[in-house]
């Protein structure tokens, strides 16, 4: 995983010509995300001499009067992100390998999967511990915080709200993560890619999805998929 922030007056004429500059900030961003080659180069936001942690590896913690279960059973809004435990990661589950179509190019590997479909989209998906230095006031701003350090021309008003599942039974409705997603449709024999992120600010952890198809058609039904079968694990304790 809820309504943007208004502008104020004397910043509306920023806004228009930051907007019109979309196109290309977007692009930017999402070339850094391209999946040509079916990989994805992004940054770990942690400092440099802290390696990227998987979210299997991460040891468990026990935080007195929490309920993992009743967080895991709710939906979980921007708001909702002080609920979980402090320091405890999300994770991402792998089941996009077992819908029709999809094979999986490389699984875990120190947090990120990657898929291919045989239409020619492919969606790489990543857990990130150590996101401290992503912390803002609430899960929102950190989500977007994010995106800004991975281009800082990307605007927060450049950013959806979109949900992914949040735990539950495969198969079945089940409670929704909110996110923030970054699009760009395909123009001129360009793919159409969609970027979808979560900062965690309480788990110090992002979760983000990266999705790249020959056009807006395959790009709207991957989407679906991922929305359906990569679901957001919610963090055990």
């Amino acid at each position: 995983m809820v309504t943007a922030g208004g502008l104020s007056g004397e910043h509306m004429g920023a806004d228009v010509k930051a907007q019109a500059a979309v196109g290309p900030a977007v692009g930017a961003l999402l070339g850094l995300l391209a999946l040509a080659g079916c990989s994805v180069g992004v940054p770990d936001p942690a400092t440099p001499s802290v390696p990227p942690t998987a979210t299997g590896l991460a040891t468990p913690t026990i935080t007195p009067g929490h309920d993992a279960a009743a967080v895991a059973a709710r939906d979980m809004p921007f708001s909702a992100g002080g609920t979980l435990a402090a320091g405890v990661p999300a994770g991402i589950s792998d089941d996009l390998k077992n819908a029709p179509g999809w094979t999986a190019v490389k699984e875990n590997v120190a947090g990120e999967s990657r898929y291919a479909k045989a239409d020619g989209c492919l969606v790489a998906a990543k857990v990130r511990a150590n996101q401290s230095p992503l912390v803002r006031a609430d899960d929102r701003e950190s989500t977007a915080a994010l995106f800004t350090y991975l281009d800082p021309t990307i605007l927060p008003t450049y950013l959806k709200t979109a949900t992914l599942r949040w735990g539950g039974e495969p198969g079945k409705p089940g409670p929704v993560v909110e996110v923030l997603v970054l699009e760009e449709p395909g123009q001129s024999g360009a793919k159409s890619r969609a970027v979808m992120a979560r900062v965690f600010g309480a788990a110090a952890s992002s979760v983000y999805v990266s999705v790249s198809c020959p056009d807006a058609a395959t790009l709207a039904g991957a989407r679906a998929e991922v929305a359906a079968r990569l679901v957001v694990l919610p963090p055990l304790n």
